[in-house]
């Protein structure tokens, strides 16, 4: 049998609770307000909703890079294309740079664990666009400082 304390106790855990919750519904309307200032005007015009690729915007290159991809406009590009971005986002290729025996082995490590079809003929074909296009950057750190009178720490 509870006593009348613990009784106390699990009214203000309760009353505690719902007001926490009031607290948050009331900051995120608040967050909601400041993103979507005009949100109760009734005039207000939502936002486009992005528009689907036509074939035009599909095939469009801009600067020598594929519009609807990112990637680089070269020999076998739609190869890459139609190989590589049914599975997974274009920008997974173009933000990883590989020399040819990179690409080889995360083709193979995805074909072995990542059910990638044999490439068959093509796979040189695509081989030779990645390690062409998405090598390693030649960049590396900044030069070493000289001229620079060190000293030690005490």
């Amino acid at each position: 049998m509870e006593n009348n304390f613990d009784k106390q106790i699990k009214a203000l855990a309760r009353m505690l609770s719902a007001f926490f919750g009031l607290l948050l519904v009331l900051v995120g309307g608040l967050f909601y307000l400041k993103e979507h200032p005009n949100a109760f005007e009734k005039n207000s015009v939502p936002e486009p909703l992005p528009v689907a690729l036509t074939k035009e915007d599909y095939d469009k290159v801009e600067d020598g890079i594929h519009i609807a991809t990112g990637f680089v406009d070269d020999t076998h590009m739609q190869l890459v294309v139609q190989n590589c971005t049914s599975c997974h986002s274009a920008k997974l290729v173009t933000q990883n740079r590989m020399s040819e025996a990179g690409w080889t082995a995360t083709i193979k490590w995805m074909q072995e664990t990542q059910n990638l079809w044999d490439l068959g003929p093509n796979e040189e074909k695509i081989i030779a666009y990645l390690a062409k296009n998405y090598a390693p950057n030649q960049k590396g750190r900044r030069q070493n400082l000289s001229d620079i009178e060190w000293y030690e720490l005490k």
